[in-house]
């Protein structure tokens, strides 16, 4: 008995996905730093953690659609 299970997507779009994941974990790594305590720290404020994290993580998102909507031109 043969099994001949077909997958939706291609090899190229799970390695695109991927690709994505990773871009979406770059982004919250941006916005991530240590932790405060009790004292106030003026470093949650910076560019990197509120403007640059987020812009890269939603890159990431835009680009896992992308990834799942992609399809290879026939010749």
């Amino acid at each position: 008995m043969e099994n001949n299970t077909r997958f939706t997507l291609e090899k190229i779009n799970i390695i695109l996905i991927a690709v994505g994941f990773a871009i979406i974990v770059l982004g919250f790594v941006l916005m991530t730093g240590s932790t405060t305590g009790t004292e106030f720290n003026p470093d949650i404020f910076s560019t990197r953690r509120i403007t640059v994290g987020p812009i890269v993580a939603f890159t990431g998102f835009i680009f896992i659609i992308f990834a799942i909507l992609f399809k290879k031109k026939s010749k």
